[in-house]
């Protein structure tokens, strides 16, 4: 029997020691991306490798995914997801001490699972368009939260199945899914009896991970077209991205 508790300790202490690095760090941000990337030979090979995975089998996947399933289904399935993400978004912005975002967010959840029947239908955008409550939907993680108190990037890391990433948000990455997530975190699981049991859980999560993977089927095209460079490209657009996340220049998610 897996002892959640020693778990968490152990988890914690990593997560503490490498956010000490990484504040150590913070005073040498750049803004070049290859001055940021030192593992460039590992994260072109990763990204190759990442590259052939999806085009032999996730994007394939995807793609029929989006063909064969009914839109209305597929529409609800990323509510559904959507709104479970809005739980970390929600505490998310709580850390940051955003207590705006975190309220609409909440509020958010609160309208989508209720009225919305569990995520099903996306009731509180349909709110913020057709009103002045301004519910509508945001972007943040826990690599955000450690930015938006000085923790720097770090070097660029490509992560195998995921993708480009750095040190500070694969952190966040772990610390979001392991204990903010509702669909994937450990931290409350022995509470939860149907939560705690793999077989629910892991289809779920595959079934988000496809939605992801389905709704960035058109920017492949994208990519393939406006990059020389495809691994630069990717690299560079992502701390471009990642930085205006942090600073909170975008405030609705639009992606």
């Amino acid at each position: 029997m897996i002892n959640f508790a020693h778990s968490k300790t152990l988890f914690l202490s990593g997560l503490l020691g490498i956010i000490i690095f990484l504040t150590g760090c913070a005073s040498t941000k750049v803004n070049n991306g290859a001055s940021q990337d030192p593992f460039e030979s590992m994260n072109r090979s990763v990204f190759e490798f990442n590259e052939f995975v999806d085009e032999k089998f996730i994007e394939p996947v995807a793609r029929s995914y989006k063909k064969y399933v009914p839109a209305p289904l597929v529409m609800i399935a990323g509510n559904v997801f959507s709104n479970a993400d809005d739980v970390v978004v929600t505490a998310n912005s709580l850390l940051q001490l955003n207590f705006e975002s975190a309220a609409a967010s909440a509020t958010r959840v609160l309208i989508n699972t209720t009225f919305g029947v569990f995520g099903m239908i996306d009731i509180a955008s349909d709110i913020s368009q057709a009103s002045d409550l301004k519910i509508s939907k945001r972007n943040e993680d826990f690599g955000q939260t450690l930015g938006r108190y000085g923790v720097g990037s770090g070097p660029y890391l490509v992560i195998p199945f995921v993708g480009p990433s750095s040190i500070r948000d694969a952190v966040g990455m772990g610390v979001d899914s392991l204990a903010l997530h509702p669909v994937t975190t450990i931290a409350y699981l022995r509470y939860i009896p149907v939560a705690n049991n793999i077989a629910v859980r892991t289809p779920v999560a595959a079934g988000m991970a496809l939605d992801t993977r389905a709704q960035l089927l058109d920017v492949d095209k994208t990519l393939e077209e406006a990059a020389l460079d495809k691994y630069e490209f990717v690299r560079d657009a992502y701390f471009q991205r990642r930085e205006s996340l942090v600073n909170n220049e975008d405030v609705d998610l639009k992606d």
